[in-house]
């Protein structure tokens, strides 16, 4: 993710937050159900103190069908979310994360399950206890008018009424207000996403595209991410859309810009750039690690961020502010393809491994595409970093802050600087490769890099990151 402007573990919960299931419990009692037979409820919670209330324990999903139906003139969306999960203990019952919507009926393994709601919690108690290991699919009908969430950091986010359809977008909230949902980066899962609106309006959401169909004035439109996805990574882009699709690198690439913007301007001309910038972001980090590529470039001028959804970034319009051309953003979108999308946090304190190394991108397409070279922006920033500002865990209210982004960059270059070029470049592919379609810290990063490099690492990491003063130059 990255601002317009200026910008100031794995999925199963640890064994001692599982265990607090029952004091976690929404009814505020004593667990009951089937808790006398060793089944107890799940943890209402992940434990992440950057998103209280978001993420649950007890169960990981594999898989999300999504299947929607849409009207701009009414705002209403009616949905069925069709989920996939295996049971991580012995499961009474469990929550999902959901947002404004009226939830109508809840299965779980095809027989009605009781439901309720708790602020922006579904809780659904099945007839039977779910043994540990025993996968279990859930079906959620639900409908309402969706909400936006409040952000002061990025701003709007969450589900955006426009005056041609909607946005769903935002980290690190926004899934949870379209359909129900297990709202945490920890639990990735895969996705089939079916979108009906109104014929002649674009609806576009991750992963490839698969075909359209069309019946009484209304027209479903088909996607499918394979490759597990955190959940905010999830986007959905309805309303008047200029649609491009085509074949790169033999994977479907599908772009849009709203139909709004210039036709052939700065928004357009960057995202025609996008096959190009993964070509050579590949050359550095490693194969591309999804089944297709793309962009969509929005005019909701109260997106004022663009967002790394996951094969299909997201930009607001500020960035082509004037028509200009801005391929650096698209840089940065696309490098979180491989830095937070397919090696994804375990807990958002860890953000700086998405944020630094998408910064750091930046600087290393600029210099391939004839601009300052990346030492010379590692020597910029270098003399304006607030060094008392820490890149790993840098506090809920500093998740988008200049430490994250820049600070983590520098933590990057100065890694390259102290092991040189081939070195560096095979701890990045290593962590790519090993790490892929998974969930990471940075402890892991930095183990990693050390076996790579063979050497100690972990000082030189630790002075860059969280020192409170300005490392020694490598």
């Amino acid at each position: 993710m990255v601002r317009s402007g200026p910008r100031p573990h794995r999925r199963r919960l640890t064994a001692a937050l599982t265990a607090l299931g029952c004091a976690v419990a929404l009814t505020g009692t004593a667990c009951t159900g089937h808790d006398d037979d060793g089944f107890r409820p799940g943890a209402a919670d992940a434990g992440d103190p950057y998103v209280p209330g978001r993420g649950n324990g007890g169960y990981d999903v594999t898989h999300y069908g999504l299947d929607v139906r849409y009207d701009p003139t009414t705002d209403r969306l009616t949905g069925r979310a069709t989920i996939t999960a295996t049971a991580t203990q012995d499961l009474s019952r469990f929550n999902l994360d959901l947002v404004g919507l009226t939830v109508g009926a809840v299965t779980v393994a095809d027989k009605r399950a009781e439901h309720r709601r708790k602020d922006g919690e579904l809780v659904v108690t099945p007839r039977d206890g779910l043994a540990r290991g025993r996968s279990f699919t859930v079906r959620v009908d639900y409908a309402g008018v969706p909400t936006s969430v409040a952000d002061g950091e990025l701003g709007s986010g969450g589900f955006l009424h426009t005056a041609d359809g909607a946005i769903a977008l935002g980290q690190p909230d926004s899934a949870a207000t379209w359909f129900p949902v297990n709202d945490h980066p920890s639990d990735k899962a895969s996705y089939d996403i079916a979108v009906t609106v109104p014929d002649g309006v674009s609806a576009l959401s991750n992963g490839v595209p698969g075909p359209q169909s069309s019946a009484d004035g209304w027209t479903t439109w088909r996607w499918s991410e394979r490759t597990p996805m955190a959940s905010y990574l999830s986007t959905l882009v309805i309303g008047n859309y200029r649609v491009v699709t085509g074949v790169h690198g033999g994977r479907p690439m599908v772009t849009a810009v709203a139909a709004s913007l210039p036709a052939t301007g700065g928004a357009a001309s960057s995202l025609a750039r996008t096959g190009e910038i993964v070509d050579f972001l590949a050359s550095r980090f490693g194969p591309y690690p999804f089944d297709s590529y793309g962009g969509i470039v929005v005019a909701d001028e109260r997106i004022g961020y663009a967002l790394e959804t996951q094969s299909r970034p997201v930009y607001g319009p500020a960035f082509f502010s004037g028509d200009h051309p801005n391929p650096s953003v698209v840089a940065h979108e696309l490098a979180h393809q491989w830095f937070g999308d397919s090696v994804s946090l375990y807990r958002w304190g860890d953000i700086w491994l998405n944020e630094g190394f998408a910064s750091y991108a930046e600087w290393l397409w600029e210099e391939h595409d004839g601009g300052r070279t990346a030492q010379r922006n590692f020597e910029s920033q270098y003399a304006s970093t607030d060094w008392s500002q820490p890149s790993i865990e840098p506090g809920r209210e500093r998740m988008f802050g200049t430490a994250v982004y820049k600070r983590g960059a520098l933590a990057v270059h100065a890694l390259r600087r102290t092991v040189g070029d081939d070195t560096f470049f095979r701890i990045l592919r290593t962590w790519t490769s090993e790490r892929s379609a998974g969930n990471a810290t940075t402890s892991d990063f930095v183990a990693l890099a050390e076996r790579v490099a063979d050497r100690p690492l972990r000082p030189l990491l630790d002075a860059w990151l969280a020192g409170g003063a300005a490392p020694t130059l490598p």
